[in-house]
């Protein structure tokens, strides 16, 4: 006789999976609506121009932070021990992608992104939301935000010269190895 397997069901979505196509699609209504509002008020002309503008912005600011961040790389390199400061360099693509996307909202939120008190707002919100993926968080594979952020804290805590110092966990209380008592032998010292 063979066995059948069951069926599982997938892991239910969340509230925020289930209404994303329609924030997105109301998004993107908004962000037509507000240029035809606006291609009627300045001209059709002026809007494409402004919207052109818009993306040549966003990849000037994109190329900016990415040549910062691999200035700072280097130098991490260069210098493991120096602790650099943030840089900022997330937001700013984002900032420099949200001005290439056709439209005056994304236009809005991305200078929000790139105003120090906004930007400030912006990272206070994101380490909130983080923090509640972690909290709410289950079992590792369930929920892949989740699984990212656990990944980020990791990649955080560990040295930032990349060594792993291999060890070994001595329980004190366990009493001796087997027969021969604790391992008391001569270890050579691990090559770095």
């Amino acid at each position: 006789m063979t066995q059948q397997a069951t069926p599982t069901r997938p892991a239910p979505r969340s509230r925020l999976r289930r209404a994303l196509p329609l924030l997105i699609t109301a998004w993107l209504v908004l962000e037509i609506w507000l240029l035809v509002q606006v291609g009627s008020w300045l001209g059709g002309l002026t809007v494409v121009l402004l919207l052109v503008a818009g993306a040549l912005i966003g990849g000037s600011l994109i190329k900016r932070a990415g040549l910062k961040a691999l200035s700072a790389a280097i130098e991490q390199s260069k210098n493991p021990q120096s602790q650099q400061p943030q840089t900022g360099t997330s937001m700013t693509v984002l900032a420099g992608l949200l001005l290439i996307v056709p439209g005056f909202l994304s236009d809005v939120l991305a200078l929000t992104l790139l105003f120090p008190p906004t930007r400030a707002l912006w990272r206070l919100a994101g380490r909130r939301a983080a923090d509640q993926v972690l909290r709410r968080a289950s079992a590792a594979g369930t929920d892949p935000l989740a699984d990212a952020m656990r990944l980020q804290e990791q990649l955080r805590i560990h040295r930032p010269d990349g060594k792993v110092i291999q060890g070994e966990v001595v329980d004190p209380e366990a009493g001796p190895r087997g027969p021969q008592g604790p391992d008391t032998g001569y270890r050579p010292p691990l090559a770095g």
